[in-house]
């Protein structure tokens, strides 16, 4: 299938997740956009998508799917299969992938290879020190002190971080992985900023916040999100500019000089202290769920952007445009979770929360149990909402998840509450 110039006409989106709602949402509202598929989605997905029962993280059945479909374009959601090589997979079949190969999601794969990528790219970030013995560990956390910030070097499913005052507590943290990287803690506001990349040209789309605690005032275990919202009033109006300038393009720079250039999502988790904005990590896809109210403002074809970011063709493509006023995303979490979660228990009102204007309810971590919707996961549900402003937005957002529950659903009610640019306690993004 030849895919027309504004854009791809077949989509195929990879997980199963609120990110790859979120994405299948915009991709199907893209006027370009004649199919979306999913791999293997679910139920909200379903609404809008063809389902495939494929495994995300098998790199061939991923490309046999694109192939078979026929798809201009595959766009890889979640971090696993990206390091596992999906993406090389889908290239190697002659399709356009929008995600990075192998070979550079180590961004994400490695912490400490980021780290390495930050320091050769003169990246401002935390110092730092990679650990693998538990001396050197004690001896990093006594060099930089507390808040103790230990994060595990590989992939952990948002449960590699730990940020505490509680020196034994970072150590036995330090102890469950192989290799860590301890870092210095960085003070201030939190910030995502997602960048899409082709290689060496990219475009940055609008900075969202979220909120990372499960319980208000930024209590209790991290989590993979609990909420967010976008635009940021309280952020400086060049942050997106001094961000591509600083940190996403010595990265390309860097990345196309090691023979690994990096295509799609650069993800840069940052704190803005008093010295100016610092890294604290990079992801190497969308974020979920900060990005979910980013895209519920994209103003431009989501599809031309992300086919032109996997043809090497970015610098073609106009910067993204997006509508004024603002979007919150509240999530609803299942019993249990962050340590562990619920499943099976029957969700009740998201018909009728989605069916308000200017609402939508992203699935995370549902399933369907005959022809009931159930929870399958520790993020179940995303109730996204925009308006004319970010208190706006709020007030529909909260108002649409009043309309839904079930058992033991675990819910913060502060999400992008006054005041916005306060956040809470550890400058860690762990989504």
């Amino acid at each position: 299938m030849t895919a027309p110039s504004s854009g791809p006409s077949s989509v195929l989106v990879v997980g199963t997740g609120g990110r790859e709602h979120a994405l299948a949402l915009a991709l199907s509202r893209d006027p370009a956009v004649s199919e979306v598929h999913a791999a293997p989605g679910n139920p909200g997905i379903g609404a809008v998508a063809t389902l495939h029962d494929v495994d995300p993280g098998d790199p061939a059945a991923v490309a046999a799917l694109a192939s078979r479909l026929g798809v201009d374009l595959v766009v890889v959601g979640p971090e696993a299969p990206l390091v596992a090589g999906v993406a090389d997979a889908v290239t190697e079949a002659g399709i356009a992938c929008f995600g990075p190969s192998r070979a550079a999601a180590r961004l994400e794969g490695s912490k400490a290879f980021a780290k390495e990528v930050m320091a050769a790219a003169g990246v401002p970030t935390a110092r730092s020190r990679v650990c693998s013995t538990p001396a050197e560990v004690a001896e990093a956390l006594d060099a930089f002190g507390a808040p103790y910030v230990v994060k595990d070097d590989a992939l952990a499913a948002g449960k590699g971080v730990v940020v505490t005052t509680d020196r034994a507590e970072a150590l036995a943290h330090a102890a469950t992985c192989g290799t860590v990287v301890v870092e210095e803690f960085l003070d201030g506001p939190e910030v995502s900023l997602f960048a899409v990349c082709d290689g060496a040209t990219t475009r940055a789309l609008q900075p969202a916040q979220d909120f990372k605690r499960i319980h208000d005032g930024g209590r209790g275990p991290n989590t993979g999100g609990m909420g967010s919202y976008s635009p940021l009033p309280w952020a400086p109006p060049d942050l997106a500019a001094l961000v591509v300038a600083t940190v996403v393009q010595p990265t390309l720079d860097e990345m196309a000089r090691r023979g690994a250039p990096f295509r799609g999502c650069l993800y840069v988790g940052l704190a803005l202290t008093a010295a100016g904005p610092r890294v604290i990590e990079f992801n190497v896809r969308f974020g979920d769920p900060d990005v979910q109210p980013v895209l519920a403002l994209l103003d431009s074809p989501l599809g031309e952007l992300l086919l032109a970011a996997a043809e090497g063709r970015l610098d073609e493509v106009a910067p993204p445009r997006f509508r004024t006023g603002a979007a919150v995303s509240v999530v609803l979490a299942s019993a249990g979770y962050p340590e562990s979660s619920s499943k099976g228990d029957v969700i009740a009102g998201a018909d009728r929360a989605a069916a308000r204007a200017d609402v939508d309810v992203i699935h995370a971590g549902t399933a369907l149990d005959g022809d009931a919707l159930v929870t399958a996961g520790g993020r179940v549900l995303a109730v996204r909402a925009t308006g004319a402003d970010v208190a706006a937005a709020r007030a529909a957002a909260y108002s649409a998840a009043e309309e839904i529950s079930f058992p033991g659903m675990q819910r913060r009610s502060d999400i992008a509450a006054e005041p916005l640019g306060v956040v809470e306690g550890a400058a860690v993004l762990a989504d």
